[in-house]
């Protein structure tokens, strides 16, 4: 039993390998470079051996893109749950939002398409964590007027709209200065909120 364990823990630790060589060639070199050569050469394996773990370099990139969602998702958790008034942990979460898009570039790239294309559009529960994060507190903060799922899914994506276009903005045209940028994104979320609580 205990060789079983070892083997499997060897495998895992193989494929956490590709997965961080995967990483490592993107933001040293961005996403055009990344093949599955270059993460053979990078972990010291023959390229089938990475055929063994990954069938292809889609693969890898929907690993990647899965395991950038529940970061996401994580960050903007922790971020929430600093706060007790739905209208401080919308803000909180779109704060930790915009700083893993630039904390975690690459991956932010990879699952929303900013200066490449992402990966293949998949409802899995990794990609549909942070948004329903932030409707869930969308809809404590509508209370009683959150009358129709319409509504909450509207006022998600104002918030997203504004969040999203300011940080691409930022990542493929280096945009303001870091300060203008988040006094813009606290003016607009803020905003928003705002609206939502008169």
């Amino acid at each position: 039993m205990a060789s079983k364990e070892r083997i499997q823990r060897l495998k895992d630790e193989t494929r956490t390998s590709i997965l961080e060589a995967a990483y490592k060639i993107v933001k040293e070199e961005g996403w055009q470079a990344l093949s599955m050569r270059k993460i053979a050469d990078e972990i010291e394996y023959t390229a089938p051996i990475i055929y063994e773990y990954f069938s292809n370099k889609e693969a890898i990139l929907a690993e990647l893109n899965k395991k950038g969602y529940l970061y996401l998702a994580k960050e903007m958790e922790d971020a929430r749950d600093k706060y007790k008034l739905p209208g401080e942990q919308l803000e909180a979460m779109w704060m930790a939002y915009w700083n893993f898009a630039f904390k975690k570039k690459e991956l932010y790239q990879l699952m929303f398409g900013v200066s490449m294309n992402c990966c293949a559009a998949q409802k899995t529960p990794e990609a549909e964590a942070p948004a329903r994060l932030v409707t869930d507190v969308i809809r404590q903060l509508l209370g009683k007027d959150a009358q129709s799922e319409n509504e909450v899914c509207r006022r998600y994506y104002t918030l997203w709209s504004v969040v999203h276009g300011l940080i691409s903005i930022n990542l493929v045209n280096q945009g303001t200065s870091d300060e203008m940028n988040k006094q813009v994104l606290t003016d607009a979320i803020g905003g928003i909120i705002n609206a939502m609580q008169s």
